[in-house]
Order: C-alpha cells, then structure tokens, then sequence
C-alpha cells in the first residue's frame, strides 16, 4: 500500500506514487473520460502499462491508440500526452525517480 498521497495534476486525473527509490518510481494515474495528459517532456525514460480504459498517445509527431493490456517505452526527452476515451488507469514507471512527484 502506498503511502503517498493522491494529487491531482489536471482536470481529471489522479495520481499516486506507488513505489520509488532513486533509479525507478512507479506511479498510478487515473484517467475520467476526456481528461487529457498535457503534452509535456523530462528527461527520465518512461514506460506505460494501460491497465484499463482507452488512450490515444501522441508521442513526437505520431499518435496511437492503447487499450488495457498495452505497453510502451517513451524515450528520454520525447514530447509526449495523452485523452482519455474510456475512464481507465495506467501505471507508469520511470527512471531515474521523478523527484518532481515527491
């Protein structure tokens, strides 16, 4: 169980740390239908695991959908968002730890 608290970065969407040390964080984000991701960059990789709910991403200059069950690495540096289509959650992990979630 975690014990850091839910914070709510934009219209709609919750999230939580779950787990971090300095090399690895994992964080739960919770996604109402139309919330959207703003699109943003850091330099940590990123990887994403849909664990429910309907996506579609916009990395760089693509875009993609992701259902439950999807996976998929953001490099370090890359532009990237997100809406939300069907309510859902996904679980993000990043390394190094984003200090900027503490």
């Amino acid at each position: 169980m975690s014990n850091f608290p839910v914070v709510f970065p934009d219209t709609g969407v919750a999230r939580q740390v779950l787990a971090d040390s300095p090399e690895l964080m994992v964080v739960s984000f919770r996604f109402e239908t139309g919330a959207q991701g703003a699109m943003h960059h850091h330099p940590h990789v990123q990887s994403t695991y849909c664990e429910s709910g309907r996506f579609t991403f916009f990395l760089g200059d693509e875009s993609f959908e992701v259902k439950p069950g999807d996976s998929f690495v953001i490099p370090s540096g890359a532009k990237h968002g997100c809406e939300c289509h069907e309510a859902g959650r996904l679980i993000d992990c990043f390394t190094p730890r984003r200090d900027d979630f503490l």
